[in-house]
């Protein structure tokens, strides 16, 4: 399983820590992907900053969102409302986001439970984040918490899974791909 780094702009800034010591964190704990989410600033903000961590590392780099800006990275990572806003129907924005992002970029998508899972094994994704495994403080729009039960939902999945939320440096997970770590990574 390996560490997919979560760097969040709002979290840097609540921590008082900057994109350089967050790159130098999550490389200290090889971490092979680092998506970075920025939910409040402008596009041009956003691209610096691709721009900023693709100086000080060489793993996977995935924006959340902002797939126009696919060119500074490896690919992009929406949600589900966020594929939403691009058709309502997951398939067509699925494909959509395809005829932009192309196929040598990544293309993963957040799930919550086993309907959307199974929903996703129809879509042509190169992974899914599952989760949240357990409550975060940092995540203030939880549905679910999934807990022991994200081993056998992530099983459903055709595509490598990331389990996101709350998840910790020492967890231990069967069959995932990724675990994903935000604030854990901050102390």
């Amino acid at each position: 399983m390996q560490l997919y780094a979560l760097c969040d702009q709002e979290l840097l800034d609540l921590y008082n820590i900057s994109l350089e010591e967050f790159v130098k964190i999550a490389s200290t704990n090889d971490a092979k992907v680092i998506q970075y989410r920025n939910k409040t600033s402008d596009i041009a903000f956003i691209k610096q900053q691709l721009i900023q961590i693709r100086k000080l590392y060489d793993g996977f780099l995935i924006v959340n969102d902002k797939y126009e800006l696919v060119e500074f990275c490896d690919g992009v990572h929406l949600g589900q409302e966020d594929l939403k806003e691009i058709d309502p129907d997951a398939a067509k924005a699925v494909k959509i986001l395809r005829s932009v992002i192309k196929k040598d970029k990544l293309l993963g998508i957040s799930t919550h439970n086993e309907k959307e899972v199974v929903e996703a094994n129809g879509l042509d994704l190169n992974y899914i984040g599952l989760g949240a495994y357990r409550d975060t403080s940092t995540k203030k729009d939880i549905s679910a918490v999934l807990g022991d039960k994200i081993e056998n939902i992530a099983s459903k999945s055709i595509h490598p899974v990331a389990v996101i939320g709350g998840v910790k440096l020492e967890d231990k997970f069967e069959n995932i791909s990724y675990k994903v770590i935000g604030s854990g990574l901050l102390g």
